[in-house]
This record gives C-alpha cells, structure tokens and sequence, in this order.
C-alpha cells in the first residue's frame, strides 16, 4: 500500500551537536521536508553555539527537552545515562505530541523504540551508524580479535550489550549506513532477524557548492595562496588525525617542492569532552616533535575559547587547527583552488560523510582502505578514480601525498569532474531523501502494531535500568 498524503515524521536523536551522526539526521530531515514531509526533531542536547546552523535558524523545528539527569559521573557511565536520557526524553514525546506523528525516526539509541511501539501505536524506523556494543572498548577493526577489557567492564556492558540488541530487533525497519555496517551489524547480533536496508548518507549539495564571501572574516581567517591539504573530522583519537600530520611531516622532509604547503586540520571539538580535549593536545605535541610551525583558531561567534598552547605562530602557520568550523569556512575550504585534497584519516569508519563532501567539491580523496570508504571511493581502475585507499601507515599516505600534489593539471581536471558526478549520482540528499520516503511509507503501509510479547521487552528494560542506577549510581569510580 503506498501512501499518498504527506507524513508526519517525528526524529528522535540523542546530542545534536556536530558531527557525521549529527549531518546525517539533518540532511534527512531538510530533505524529507522538501518532499512536502512534516518534520520535528527531539533531542536531549542542543547548543545553539554547537551546532549545524539548520537546527538554530529555523530552517527545522527542533525540540530540546532537557533531562534531569547528567550525561555521567566522573567521566563513568556514559551508556546507562545515555539510555536513560532517551527514555525521558519518550516520555515527554508521549505525554505531550507523540499523537501527532505518523512515524517514528529514531537514531543512535534503540531504547525508546519498544515504548513509541507499544505506548504510541506507531511504527518506527531505526538507522543503525553503528553497533555501540563494538565500539565500547576502542576502534572496532574487522576480522580482528577484539581486546581484552577487564572483568568489571564486561560486568557493565553485557546488560548495556543486551538492551541494545533486543531494542534495535523492536523496530520495524532497520537501515544501516553502509554494507559495511550492515555486514557487521548482521553478523554481531545473532537475534536479528531483520535484513538491513542501506541508505546511504546524503549532503545538500547546494550547501557546498554555493558562492561564499571572500571579505567575511571567518572565510579571511582560514584563506591562504598557499597549497592546502585538508582534513575534516571531530577532535578524537578514533579519528587518528595523527595519521594526516605523520604523512604531512614525511612529505615536507622528503620533498623541497612541498615547502608552500600546508595542512588543515578542522572539526568539531567539544570542551565538555575529555577525549577532545587529549586529542587536540595530543595532536599539538605531534606537530612540535614534527617541527611543523601551528595556529589554533575558531569562529568569530564561537563561544569556545581557544586552548592555550606554547609556541603558536599566527602567520601563514604550516599546520591550521580549526575548531568548530562554521558552514562558510567549511564551504570556502573545500572550493578554494589553493585546496588540493581531502585526507580522511579513519580506519573502519562505518560510512564516513568527509569524502563525499569532498567529492561534491572536486577534491581528489585520501582515505584508508577499510570500512565505508571503500563503497564511497573509486580507486581503481585509475581512468575512473576519485581517490586513493590506502592502508593507515605515514609513510604510504605520504607517498600518496606526493603524487597528489605532483598530479597534472589535465589529470586533476579530469578527477575532479568524475569525483562530482560520482556524489551527485549516489550521495545526493535528494537521493536519501528519496529513499527515506520509501522506507517510512512502507513502514506506516504495515498497518497497526502488533503490540504481542512487548510488554515483557518493556517491562525488562525498565527493570534493567532501574536496577543498574541502583548498582552504579552511587559509584564515582
């Protein structure tokens, strides 16, 4: 049955920050609207100074509904208040406009989906980034043994693991982001009984390709004529932006002709978030060993103070730490005819939004030979390329490096065109947007819900969580 009205659709997400997560929910929910859709977006967190200008401009209606409960203790227990944030932010969703809404988008967190079910009616589809269960103890890396975590931690996460597992299989339909994802995710859950949908991530092009202001002073502060070599990615150790100034420095040591340029390092970076701040610190002494010169910037409206560091060059530096960078400064970064590619540094990334952005720009790709960007990236043949894979070894990107800036001018055109049609034809926000429509008017096609077996899930969730704030909520440790 296809449904011919207009739907209306209810996002839930959990922090709507800045990040991949964050851009996909986003570009979602503008594409959704601009197919005449219905759009709300609930959330627990939302800085209007950290955020996609989309959510504070009113181009979405976005609903913040603060918890009465911290995001953690001590720097512990981010996963059980992460689900129990959720859960009240379903509450309010239910006692007040839950009604309304056709169905249910729901992100990131499974554990509301049982309750908009039994308690709404609804029908919900979840888009699955990621098993977190994977990703608790570091980098997930296929086909690797996974490491040892010490007996407590396992302690923690198996019902954390648990209520992950039997809320995702609520769903109606379940979406995963890339065949990667879908491959792990299928195979990590063993009562999924779903087949998983890809969709994947979609960009508003025009926000790329739209002319920028060369006078704004934010475009100003991060312009340069010399080369530039860019990488795009949230301040965290998972992201291995070490990889990007380790290639750089091999390069600069190794090639005289590589002198003019430089590297840009610019992404999300959160005060409030240890490992940001020990990534970004971490990154500055890497580029002082290196002997590579930097200059730490943000936006004029930031509300984010620049971190102190010694030894900041503030001229033409050959290493640019952006934080926080606004739509323009990205945009101008990614247009710039001084800009010469894209690096994106992490391995077993589950899609990975930066190369398609930069394809949207003409920018050839550098990224490692696992995960989603290796469905997104053409490497070989090398008469249809738009970027290299490689694995995440310095000395292998800085030799990539070395034949991207050498590349003719004649190559890098026709590179450039194919890495455009490549995003457009497949990355599109009209084509997810598209695809969306599809998904959800196939799930409210289902009919009622089946509310059968679900009061024991619900019942069990609650009971799990409520017996987990016992256990924990008074340790600090």
């Amino acid at each position: 049955m296809v449904r011919s009205s207009k739907l209306r659709i209810a996002f839930i997400h959990p922090d709507l920050g800045i990040g991949g997560a964050e851009r996909l929910v986003v570009d979602a929910a503008l594409g959704l609207q601009s197919l005449g859709h219905s759009v709300d977006i609930y959330t627990s967190h939302h800085d209007q100074h950290h955020c996609f200008e989309e959510t504070r401009d009113g181009t979405l209606r976005v609903h913040h509904v603060i918890p009465p409960l911290p995001r953690s203790i001590q720097g512990k227990f981010h996963i059980m208040f992460a689900h129990a944030r959720q859960l009240h932010l379903t509450m309010h969703l239910m006692c007040t406009s839950a009604h309304q809404y056709d169905v249910f988008f729901v992100d990131q967190l499974s554990t509301c989906i049982p309750f908009l079910r039994m308690l709404c009616g609804k029908r919900v589809v979840f888009y699955c980034h990621f098993p977190d269960k994977l990703l608790a103890n570091g980098a997930y890396v296929e086909d690797r043994p996974r490491k040892n975590v010490n007996i407590l931690k396992c302690i923690y996460r198996f019902p954390m693991d648990w209520l992950e597992e039997v809320t995702t299989t609520q769903a109606d339909l379940i979406l995963a982001n890339s065949k990667f994802t879908a491959r792990v995710t299928k195979s990590h859950f063993s009562s999924l009984r779903h087949q998983l949908k890809v969709v994947y991530p979609g960009i508003n092009i025009a926000a790329y390709i739209s002319p920028i202001d060369p006078s704004d002073s934010d475009i100003l502060q991060v312009a340069s004529q010399r080369r530039t070599l860019l990488s795009l990615n949230r301040f965290e150790m998972k992201k291995n932006a070490a990889l990007a100034i380790e290639a750089f420095a091999i390069l600069r040591n190794k090639d005289p002709k590589t002198s003019d340029v430089r590297l840009v390092l610019a992404g999300g970076y959160d005060p409030r978030l240890e490992d940001n701040i020990r990534t970004l610190k971490s990154l500055i002494e890497l580029a002082q060993f290196s002997g590579l010169t930097y200059n730490i910037v943000t936006p004029s409206q930031s509300r984010v103070a620049v971190p102190s560091f010694p030894k900041i060059t503030s001229n033409e530096p050959d290493i640019l730490f952006l934080l926080n960078f606004t739509t323009a400064q990205r945009s101008g970064l990614l247009q710039a005819q001084s800009t010469l590619a894209l690096l994106y540094t992490p391995a077993n990334e589950h899609f990975g939004i930066g190369p398609v952005e930069g394809m949207i720009c003409g920018l050839p790709i550098l990224a490692c030979d696992s995960g989603g960007p290796t469905e997104t990236i053409v490497d070989q043949p090398a008469d249809q390329r738009t970027g290299w894979l490689y694995r995440p070894q310095p000395s292998v990107w800085a030799q990539a490096l070395e034949e991207i800036c050498n590349l003719s001018e004649t190559d890098r055109k026709a590179l450039s065109q194919r890495a455009r049609d490549r995003a457009q034809q497949m990355f599109g926000m009209e084509a997810m947007a598209k695809s969306l429509e599809g998904v959800l008017e196939e799930a409210v096609s289902m009919g009622p819900v089946s509310r059968t077996g679900m009061w024991l899930v619900m019942l069990a969730v609650l009971g799990l969580l409520v017996a987990l704030f016992f256990r924990y909520g008074s340790f600090s440790g």
